[in-house]
Formats: structure tokens, sequence, C-alpha cells
């Protein structure tokens, strides 16, 4: 498996460049060495390369599938429901003054 990954073969042409993967290093604050650029550059190719092996196959008639599940609508409906009273809900943390939670500042 690891040698799948290695470098493509000659014949094929690039999907991404080292300019791409430099490019995409530095939006990711990552500091690659020449070597790590050209193994990504290697790798995301084989990557790349074998993705674009889906573009031969006959998708006619397959429908689209966006969701693993058809769900129509998950959602309950919105309808007013009692809530704990504040002094219970407020016995949950670990300070409160009466009204609400009591957190440590965060924000000078």
């Amino acid at each position: 498996m690891a040698q799948l990954f290695n470098v493509l073969p000659p014949h094929r042409p690039m999907k991404i460049t080292r300019d791409e993967v430099r490019h995409v290093a530095q939006l990711a604050r990552l500091d690659l060495s020449g070597a790590e650029v050209d193994r990504m550059t290697g790798q995301l190719n084989a990557i790349l390369t074998y993705v674009t092996k889906l573009d031969e196959l006959d998708t006619t008639g397959v429908a689209v599938t966006t969701h693993t599940q058809q769900v129509v609508n998950a959602f309950r409906d919105d309808e007013v429901r009692p809530s704990l009273p504040r002094e219970q809900a407020l016995a949950n943390g670990p300070w409160q003054n009466g009204e609400s939670f009591v957190v440590p500042r965060v924000i000078g």
C-alpha cells in the first residue's frame, strides 16, 4: 500500500503541482521541507488520479446521494413546554447569583 503513494508513474499527468502543495501548506501554517513537498505532491497526485477514475464509470440512472439516509424533516414541531424552575437550573452550576450562572471574567 505504501508503494501506491510514493510517486506516480511518469506517463500520468500531474493533478497537483509542488507550488499548489506549498500554497496549501502555507495556508495551513505548515512548514514543509523540500522532501516533504515532493512526497506530499506524489501522494496527493496518486489520490487525485485514483479519484478521477470515477469519471470512467457510467452513472446514468444513478440517483445523486447527498445523505446516507432519506430523512425529510428531522425536526420536531416548536411548541412551548414547561422548563426547569430557575433555582433548580442554577443548582447545577458551581457558582450562581440567584439570577444567573457566575463565570470567571475572560475578556478584560
